[in-house]
């Protein structure tokens, strides 16, 4: 079952970065991309995202009782030196699943940073994490 979430998160993911669209918006002085010529990237690449997802996500007790499921959107953005910062839930499901899905995106050890003409830069990161039972 994990794997197919897992599977479900990573052909999301990457349908999620091909659609992005190439705007910039200012904070903290620096631009925020939302995409760039050389997309952030998770240590290991995506196999090794899907893997620590599946050994650190917990399904909260309440929505396992509930039976609830979804996909939770969250955003965040990755800063030049790879760390994540602005962790926010994008796309709501239910209070305990999005509050688990920012919980283990901020876990994430540093990513590579994207990079703009050479440069690297911060970059907006949308990551679609699928709760199944």
């Amino acid at each position: 079952m994990k794997k197919l979430i897992l599977m479900l998160l990573m052909a999301e993911c990457c349908l999620m970065t091909a659609h992005a669209q190439k705007t910039v918006v200012s904070q903290t002085n620096q631009k925020v991309f939302d995409t760039v010529e050389q997309m952030p990237e998770y240590p290991g690449g995506m196999q090794a995202m899907i893997a620590f997802l599946q050994t650190n996500m917990k399904y909260p007790e309440d929505a396992a009782k509930q039976k609830v499921e979804g996909r939770v959107m969250v955003q965040f953005i990755v800063e030049t030196d790879g760390s994540i910062s602005d962790v926010h839930v994008a796309k709501q499901v239910f209070p305990s699943l999005d509050a688990e899905a920012i919980r283990v995106v901020q876990a994430m050890p540093k990513w590579t940073p994207g990079k703009e003409k050479g440069n690297v830069v911060r970059v907006k990161y949308n990551l679609p994490i699928v709760f199944r039972m």
